[in-house]
């Protein structure tokens, strides 16, 4: 285990923690699961994510998230939350809970593989100015790295559509949205309502490779 996945696991409270822990432990096991020939099962087996997350996890639809690029490890995370109804979604949730573990490795093997399309659009320079100030002031870059494209069970996100973004954020902030340690939830309360679509608008214009 990594030494900052460490310092991730050791935030989570005594309640619940040896559960959250165990959870990790599996999350973890599956994500460093050789790729083999994981990417090829996965295409086949991602064909009917298409419909909702765009070719190749490319999302073209503003409130459903581009899976295209995301760390290996955060699919596999959010996936599986989603099979064991610690996450509920209308389309996610009855998809989610037919997986096998195979299906979870096979899965993020491939998106993580994707190529992230490039935005299409540019946010204006004074919200990129502040936008920018504001992740490094609440210490985004700390867990989704300075360039913000994630890495291991955190989720990358630059080039993420600014809808899904914002609401994301905002149920962060308002404490309503299920996550793997609470992490985000303590770290949005120090986020001003008014600032949520700066960063939004910022993030999702992100050009990163």
């Amino acid at each position: 285990m990594t030494p900052s996945l460490q310092v991730r696991f050791s935030s989570v409270q005594s309640k619940g923690k040896t559960a959250a822990l165990s959870a990790a432990v599996f999350v973890l096991t599956l994500a460093c699961a050789p790729v083999f020939a994981g990417v090829e099962e996965g295409r086949a087996k991602a064909a009917v994510c298409g419909a909702c997350h765009g070719v190749d996890g490319n999302s073209l639809l503003p409130n459903i998230p581009s899976l295209a690029g995301q760390p290996q490890q955060f699919i596999v995370t959010a996936l599986y939350m989603f099979r064991e109804g610690k996450r509920v979604n209308e389309q996610m949730s009855p998809f989610a809970e037919k997986l096998s573990n195979a299906d979870l490795k096979d899965l993020a093997q491939y998106f993580a593989a994707q190529k992230l399309a490039a935005p299409t659009t540019q946010a204006a320079a004074g919200t990129v100015e502040k936008a920018a100030a504001i992740t490094q002031a609440n210490n985004c870059v700390a867990c989704h790295t300075p360039s913000l494209v994630g890495q291991q069970h955190i989720p990358r996100l630059a080039g993420q559509q600014q809808a899904y973004l914002l609401d994301q954020l905002q149920k962060f902030k308002a404490g309503t949205r299920p996550e793997f340690d609470g992490t985000m939830t303590s770290a949005a309360q120090a986020l001003q309502t008014a600032d949520l679509p700066l960063l939004a608008e910022y993030l999702a214009t992100l050009l990163v490779p």
